[in-house]
């Protein structure tokens, strides 16, 4: 059985708000707990003027005090601009208030253009390299230290005898190699990278994974971009709009909204735009709910998981809404 997430960015919509997009993800997490669905995770983007979710692990205390048992997680803290011991204080505060419903899914892309990099690493004379961030992070919360760490004398507080779920997110090996070694749990962006070099990340994750006291065994997730209508007509109309938020939101000149399907149809696109937009087609499931349900499973199959995760991130909250509710119903999740 599949066991489906969501992943939610705060999109802003047109004519819109930040303020409104939060709560409508706060309605939709409510939402998604109802439903049966296991995980809400939420987004770290800087100066990306259409999304509102900047701070995953300020929203996602307002997120797991308004739902009863899904569990919610950051998707994800970019590590290298942070400390390590501040975000494992973090998400022990988290773990502590709200007991094996946190997850800590961390990344190491900046989420942000290189002004945005440089305002948040200021002050900083050294960066550590990323792979002794992610050691540092997880003994910092298992309170395993190799013998001869820098900091093996400190303890990230409060201390507390739950975990959160440790995940590394990415798009590639690299970071696939860093999660086996790790023994953490790893999940791969299709929605970024969807042109093969994820099987063969997930393979290696599994053949190398080395037992840890966060997992035992190796465990996958899979995100990708979903577009859910009723009908597939429907669904194609709703793609427009995200189509056009997709090839801007990769731009130079980022959008300073989620645009309207109505802005989509106005716009006019040049022959590399629509040959962008073809390209990033890969990234995204588009139908009605049984012709999306048989591309997850499909997508599952192909990776060997039985953990997906919907990046619902199209315009309308309305759409969003009825989009997780669609799916929930076509895969029978069992309702709260």
């Amino acid at each position: 059985m599949i066991s489906l997430n969501i992943l939610d960015y705060s999109p802003i919509d047109e004519k819109s708000n930040a303020r409104e997009a939060l709560l409508q993800t706060t309605e939709l997490a409510k939402k998604a707990d109802k439903l049966g669905y296991s995980r809400f995770w939420v987004s770290e983007h800087h100066q990306m003027l259409s999304l509102a979710g900047s701070n995953p692990e300020m929203l996602m205390m307002h997120l797991v005090a308004s739902t009863n048992r899904i569990r919610i997680g950051s998707g994800g803290v970019m590590l290298p601009h942070y400390s390590s011991y501040k975000v494992a204080e973090n998400f022990r505060m988290l773990e502590a208030l709200y007991p094996n419903r946190i997850d800590l899914g961390i990344g190491r892309a900046p989420g942000a253009n290189s002004l945005v990099t440089y305002a948040l690493n200021e002050e900083k004379t050294r960066p550590l390299p990323y792979e002794q961030q992610v050691i540092d992070l997880k003994s910092y919360l298992t309170d395993k230290f190799p013998e001869d760490h820098r900091f093996r004398q400190l303890t990230a507080t409060p201390v507390i005898d739950t975990k959160p779920e440790m995940w590394i997110l990415g798009g590639g090996g690299g970071s696939a190699q860093i999660a086996a070694e790790n023994g953490t749990a790893f999940t791969f962006a299709h929605f970024i990278n969807p042109f093969g070099d994820g099987l063969a990340a997930v393979r290696h994750y599994k053949e190398n994974f080395k037992p840890s006291t966060l997992f035992e065994n190796p465990k996958v997730m899979i995100g990708v971009f979903a577009v859910v209508a009723e009908t597939n007509e429907e669904a194609e109309e709703i793609a427009k709009a995200f189509d056009l938020w997709l090839l801007k939101a990769e731009s130079v000149q980022t959008p300073n909204f989620y645009p309207s399907i109505q802005t989509a149809i106005d716009y006019e696109y040049s022959s590399l735009e629509l040959e962008r937009i073809s390209r990033n087609r890969n990234r995204v499931v588009v139908g009605d709910p049984k012709t999306v349900k048989k591309q997850i499973e499909k997508l599952a199959q192909l990776y060997g998981t039985n953990e997906i995760t919907i990046l619902p991130n199209i315009s309308g909250a309305h759409n969003r809404m009825k989009s997780i509710e669609l799916l929930a119903e076509e895969f029978n999740l069992p309702k709260q």
